[in-house]
């Protein structure tokens, strides 16, 4: 019976290789989403230990923020972002709780994110959620909720206006062009609250900024960011 169960399980992975979602080689049997090799290699910032990295540093003078770090480094062509392909455009949300988790246990260990009371991902527009089906940062925002043991919200920031495209855009237009595109449902729940927003990439910030504003301006007491990977 052991040997059929055996042959059974050969002939699916056969049929249906389970593959690194980084580098695309085959899963060993222990091996989850991510090949051990991968994990090893990943580009990891420790910026959770750093309250002047460089993410923050991008980010001082345009907001009051707590804390702001990304877990890793974020290169073109590289195993970061076939991970984050993955769980941006081929529905693997289990590879985003994967690696929210991992992000949760570094920020569990950041003085500066040891008093968050809720964790809220940036938020998709609902035409871009309808062709997408899914909002990935929710599944990043899941792990890290799920690691820190806090509560995880997607309905108290939305996303009102469905803007262009970012990618060739200036940092002073691509704030522009995120102004005014978010607003707050039951801000009560938010006033006096330490935010800690999560989202896929951080490139220039300006996505995140308009969200820690619109959080701010309705009475949050503080703002902390955490990001999956820094766009160098």
């Amino acid at each position: 019976m052991l040997l059929v169960k055996q042959w059974t399980s050969d002939l699916f992975g056969l049929l249906f290789p389970n593959l690194c979602n980084a580098c695309g080689n085959s899963l060993f049997r222990h091996e989850q989403l991510i090949c051990l090799k991968c994990l090893y290699d990943l580009p990891f910032t420790d910026y959770h230990q750093h309250a002047d990295n460089r993410v923050a540093k991008q980010l001082w003078g345009r907001l009051p923020l707590n804390a702001a770090m990304a877990m890793l480094y974020f290169r073109k062509g590289a195993k970061v972002q076939n991970l984050i392909h993955n769980l941006k455009y081929n529905g693997r949300t289990d590879v985003g709780v994967l690696l929210g988790n991992m992000l949760g246990e570094r920020l569990k260990t950041g003085i500066l994110y040891q008093d968050i009371n809720m964790v809220i991902p940036v938020p998709l527009h609902r035409k871009k959620y309808k062709v997408r089906g899914y909002n990935q940062s929710s599944f990043i925002a899941e792990g890290i909720a799920s690691q820190m043991g806090i509560h995880i919200s997607e309905n108290h920031l939305i996303r009102t206006t469905s803007t262009e495209s970012q990618t060739k855009k200036s940092r002073y237009n691509r704030y522009e062009n995120m102004k005014d595109v978010f607003q707050v449902n039951s801000a009560e729940d938010i006033i006096g609250k330490h935010i800690l927003l999560v989202d896929d990439v951080i490139t220039t910030g300006a996505t995140l900024e308009a969200c820690a504003n619109t959080l701010l301006a309705i009475g949050a007491a503080k703002v902390s960011i955490a990001a999956l990977a820094f766009a160098e």
